[in-house]
């Protein structure tokens, strides 16, 4: 029995071929994360300002700081 020939490997543009590979994966993961992230985190956060911001009224805010002392200079 002859012995089993194993073929060569290709090593003529190996290294575009698998970086080409390497690249277009990574640009595609990077893609899906920035869109998870925008649609878990982002969007959530933007909500919760725009929810915060509706019915805050600054003054009052001020008025109990004040009477809570916080303020040297206002009494």
């Amino acid at each position: 029995m002859a012995p089993e020939v194993l073929p060569k490997p290709q090593m003529r543009g190996l290294l575009a071929r698998r970086l080409r590979f390497h690249m277009v994966t990574g640009f595609v993961l990077s893609l899906g994360v920035a869109a998870l992230y925008k649609v878990g985190v982002a969007d959530k956060r933007k909500k919760a300002y725009a929810d915060f911001y509706r019915n805050y009224d600054a003054m009052k805010d001020f008025e109990e700081m004040r009477k809570a002392g916080i303020f040297q200079s206002v009494k």
